[in-house]
């Protein structure tokens, strides 16, 4: 047992000596107290205990070295945090326990503050948040914020997930003044005369017999029509919202509430249903015949969703697999909206 020992007192680990030079000034653990003094989190007296730069730590008036420090921790998500930790130390990282007492303004569900590489918590530089999670928890969608989320799974191998606030807007053509007729039949609605711009300038809908028809007839999504009449811009002959719900329930008005902002942003939303999701998004569209690729793919969630982060990884995958954003939108009271997206630290 070489090397300076701790003292566990109130959760955390307390080192005299030179503690503040070696474990603090120098690699950027722990909190300095006065004089040289520096108190460890369990996780970081854990990294310390398992690289043997620390010699063992008094618990209990017991010294205990890593196997016996690490498993006399009761908390349950200790493993997993220790598992990121250590990944994140060893790709040259310093970092801190994201407590009020340790970082600057910590969201409340973030584990780890983590510095750039070259800065420490000595710094005044920004610094990114981690959460910790293992593959088999519940994510709450709601409780998401800005930052990485590091999954750790049943093989103790770690993947990162960066969650940010898009940015969405687009500069798509718009359909103006007028109003179209429309008649409701099953679930779409039939515009046998359409004027050219409804889909070949503002790509809504398609035509009845393909992209290349002439006949003017086109066909609108439920969204699309319940959008368009909202706005006063189609009669419909039939109550197409009544029919949207009646056909999904409350999902229909989430995601026409989703599609709605979507337009409104200037972007063209239309069906993501092979993709898996519940649009695929355009920013730019002024003409069907010069189409680009759809850059983002928005999944619609109810504010309360729970994400299992097994799923959460295959919706990430997926998109970056076709080369899209993969967008996520709580609809509740109003519209949130984040991104995620596999990082590698």
């Amino acid at each position: 047992m070489d090397g300076p020992r701790g003292r566990l007192v109130d959760g955390d680990v307390r080192v005299g000596g030179d503690a503040r030079q070696r474990y603090y000034d120098s690699r950027g653990y722990g909190r300095p107290l006065e004089g040289n003094d520096l108190l460890l989190s369990p996780v970081e007296a854990a990294h310390l205990l398992h690289r043997g730069d620390l010699g063992a730590v008094e618990v209990d008036g017991t010294e205990r070295e890593f196997a016996a420090f690490v498993t006399g921790i009761e908390d349950p998500g200790f493993a997993v945090r220790f598992l990121v930790y250590a990944d994140l130390r060893e790709r040259g990282f310093y970092l801190s326990p994201a407590r009020e007492d340790w970082v600057d303004d910590p969201p409340a569900a973030a584990d780890f503050a983590v510095y750039e590489r070259g800065s420490g918590p000595w710094d005044d530089e920004p610094y990114s948040t981690v959460r910790v999670v293992g593959e088999r928890a519940d994510v709450r969608a709601a409780a998401l914020e800005t930052g990485v989320l590091a999954v750790v799974d049943e093989e103790s191998e770690v993947t990162y997930f960066e969650v940010e606030r898009p940015g969405i807007e687009g500069d798509s053509a718009t359909l103006g003044d007028g109003t179209i007729e429309g008649e409701l039949i099953a679930d779409r609605v039939i515009v046998w005369d359409a004027p050219e711009r409804l889909f070949g300038e503002c790509f809504y809908g398609q035509p009845l017999a393909g992209r290349r028809s002439d006949r003017g007839i086109v066909q609108l999504s439920l969204v699309e029509a319940a959008y368009l009449a909202r706005r006063g811009t189609l009669d419909v002959d039939g109550a197409v919202l009544d029919r949207g719900r009646t056909v999904e329930g409350a999902r229909f008005d989430r995601r026409l509430a989703v599609y709605a902002d979507l337009r409104e942003r200037g972007t063209v939303p239309k069906t993501g249903f092979k993709f898996g999701a519940d649009f695929r998004v355009y920013g730019d569209v002024e003409s069907v015949d010069e189409l680009g690729h759809s850059e983002r793919l928005v999944r619609v969630l109810p504010s309360d969703h729970v994400f299992s982060p097994r799923d959460l990884a295959l919706d990430v995958r997926l998109a970056h697999g076709v080369r899209k954003e993969m967008t996520f939108a709580l609809a509740g009271d109003a519209i949130e909206w984040f991104t995620v997206g596999r990082i590698t630290p």
